[in-house]
């Protein structure tokens, strides 16, 4: 007796892959994207294959994501130790044998070269969330001690290249981990307050403390330099305070409604300095304005508040802190960036996702989306 079976369609056979997909996350990365590339579009036209080589990225990072999105939680987490051990020996190998770019020993040559940093922007909470994942249900001071012992170790690595920018994402990211793991208030706030006082000492007494002479204990010259040009960049109009004055600018002459598609005079008559990188925004500023600033932040939110949403309906405590840690990375980036170009933070060379051109940014970026997009669908299927 012959018994038929009908094949499943080539559609069938596919759904699997797609099936448990956050759509309200896909979406809002969506949006932010086609942002990127309109900005790109007019800040890069004239900047040799900027849009197309953006466009590529996005691409590459959503097959990153895609690929990533496929990997359970769990699997994920195995992966965590491995890639923090390898990340630390790269960044050892880079402080010993590493390429020195602009006074800079931030790259590594393996054949091809590549920015150990870079690394540790993923390896950190996952291997924070990790580590508190084992300690679940006996949390101790001296746990929360170790993962500080961790966080610190690649922390300080990438401080001696000099790299304050990366070292920023690398300490934020590892401390929002610890942070969601429940750490008490009442070691938060004294440092919170520490930084205060450290901030309003610093305005106060700049005059003194930005004479060329004095030294500023923890930091390197250029880092100095950096922070007194932020507390008033007239100082030097053409030097170290130029980025800071034109990005202002732009931001400013945008207005309500800005300037208008491609229509940005300070972005194309190249005031603005790394206009399609670390300046980005400024240029984005210019040309769409007030609302179209809005309109950029309200994407970023969204997506940060549909990242604490995922981690909030995880399953496991290592799923909630790794999707908590990178929502709030998001935050990191956007603030830093935006901060630095409006003239309120310092310029540490922190890009805009989605907005400045960058390939491994993109690939970075398109991993954390990726584990994000899993621990959604573990989610999912842990409701069935």
């Amino acid at each position: 007796m012959n018994v038929a079976f009908d094949k499943p369609s080539p559609w069938q056979r596919i759904q699997p892959v797609f099936q448990g997909f956050d759509l309200p996350l896909v979406f809002i990365v969506a949006f932010l994207c086609a942002l990127g590339l309109v900005n790109m579009y007019s800040v890069g036209f004239d900047h040799g294959t900027r849009f197309l080589d953006q466009g590529r990225n996005m691409l590459l990072a959503a097959g990153v994501l895609f690929l990533v999105a496929q990997v359970p939680p769990q699997r994920l987490m195995a992966l965590a130790v491995p890639l923090y051990t390898a990340g630390v020996l790269l960044l050892v190998a880079t402080a010993l044998f590493g390429l020195t770019k602009k006074g800079a020993t931030r790259w590594l040559n393996l054949g091809v070269v590549i920015q150990p940093s870079e690394i540790l922007k993923i390896a950190m909470p996952l291997t924070l969330a990790w580590w508190f994942q084992r300690r679940e249900g006996q949390l101790r001071p001296l746990d929360f001690a170790v993962a500080g012992g961790l966080l610190v170790a690649p922390v300080a690595l990438v401080l001696k290249q000099p790299d304050l920018g990366t070292s920023l994402l690398v300490l934020s990211s590892g401390l929002y981990v610890i942070f969601f793991a429940g750490l008490n208030w009442r070691l938060i706030l004294p440092v919170l307050l520490a930084g205060a006082i450290g901030i309003t000492l610093i305005v106060s007494y700049q005059g003194d403390l930005c004479q060329p002479g004095v030294k500023w204990v923890g930091l390197h010259d250029y880092q100095k330099n950096r922070v007194c040009t932020l507390l008033d960049p007239t100082t030097d109009p053409l030097g170290k305070g130029f980025h800071i004055i034109q990005g202002m600018i732009a931001i400013g002459s945008g207005g309500v409604s800005g300037k208008g598609f491609m229509q940005g005079t300070q972005t194309h008559l190249e005031f603005i300095p790394e206009r399609t990188t670390d300046f980005a925004f400024a240029a984005y500023a210019e040309e769409h304005g007030l609302v179209g600033n809005l309109l950029l932040m309200a994407g970023f939110l969204a997506l940060i508040f549909r990242g604490l949403v995922i981690a909030a309906q995880a399953p496991t405590l290592f799923s909630r802190l790794l999707a908590g840690s990178l929502s709030l990375s998001f935050f990191t980036y956007a603030f830093v960036n935006m901060g630095m170009v409006s003239g309120i933070l310092p310029v540490v060379g922190v890009p805009l996702p989605f907005i400045s051109y960058g390939g491994t940014a993109m690939v970075t970026l398109g991993l954390a989306l990726g584990m994000l997009m899993s621990i959604a669908k573990s989610r999912g299927l842990m409701q069935r």
